[in-house]
């Protein structure tokens, strides 16, 4: 009996990782998210490595993860690994406060996001077209 099998999300050739909450707004996850697309997985990674952005190390391992998914759960050959998406999504946003002068209060707002990164196995030849 049991369940059927999932179908897969993606292409045969694709695979992808998700990391949510992490601690940032999603406009300053973009710009780290922009430096990573369409690139090769290890020029890529040389990018983040070097990045002076915070949020550039957790960017860093989620495009790992995706890389170790792609290697470990679907077979694709790392060399030939291009970043065809990198999307940022919002997360929850906590409200927290500080109080102000004549009773008044400041609103702080901590946001949070998520990434999905894809990779694709791309031959040398369809790479260079």
């Amino acid at each position: 009996m049991g369940k059927s099998k999932n179908t897969r999300r993606v292409a045969e050739n694709e695979a992808q990782a998700v990391s949510k909450m992490m601690r940032t707004s999603g406009q300053k996850l973009n710009l780290v998210a922009q430096m990573i697309r369409n690139k090769p997985v290890d020029k890529a990674l040389t990018d983040l490595t070097f990045s002076k952005k915070r949020i550039a190390g957790d960017v860093k391992k989620c495009l790992q993860s995706a890389i170790a998914n792609a290697e470990n759960n679907h077979g694709l050959d790392v060399d030939d690994l291009v970043v065809v998406q990198a999307y940022v999504g919002k997360n929850l946003t906590m409200k927290r406060g500080r109080p102000r002068a004549r009773g008044r209060f400041g609103k702080i707002l901590k946001p949070f996001s998520q990434l999905t990164i894809t990779v694709r196995q791309v031959s040398a030849d369809e790479e260079q077209a």
